[in-house]
């Protein structure tokens, strides 16, 4: 898999952004503010994910999205490791995510990967978006953040 950084003229892969996360008002607050990757896999766009500097020394890994068709290959915890080391090459010492309560096998990803609970955002979904979500069956309603220490 190679990844890159997008570059300036190309349009954002909206449809990958907005599988992880619903909102293109946030989705495109945070693409003004962070830097967006891509993966592609022989030639094709196969993944993203966008880190946000968020304070001193931290950036949030805001969005990280797979084609539906090629998700439980692997792809997506090669994507966390990568901006992993982007972010230690940036020079931060902790990157942080959040996911929703209902998104259960990302929470098990970011686990595995090393990121620990850190706290909850009450109601944050309620807060920030306007049509309900759902996710294995359960409501998305509270933001669940993890982070790593690099």
């Amino acid at each position: 898999m190679d990844i890159r950084l997008i570059h300036m003229e190309e349009e954002p892969p909206y449809d990958l952004l907005l599988l992880a996360d619903p909102s293109l008002k946030l989705v495109q607050n945070y693409l003004d503010r962070g830097f967006c990757y891509l993966a592609f896999l022989e030639n094709k766009l196969i993944g993203t994910y966008v880190l946000l500097p968020t304070r001193p020394e931290t950036i949030e890994l805001v969005n990280i999205a797979i084609k539906e068709e090629e998700q439980g290959k692997g792809f997506g915890k090669q994507l966390i490791k990568h901006s992993l080391e982007v972010a230690r090459a940036l020079s931060f010492k902790t990157v942080e995510i959040g996911t929703a309560n209902s998104s259960v096998s990302q929470l098990a990803l970011y686990q595995k990967c090393g990121f620990r609970l850190t706290g909850i955002d009450k109601d944050f979904f309620i807060r920030h978006y306007e049509e309900e979500i759902f996710e294995n069956g359960i409501q998305a309603v509270d933001m669940i953040r993890l982070s790593i220490d690099l």
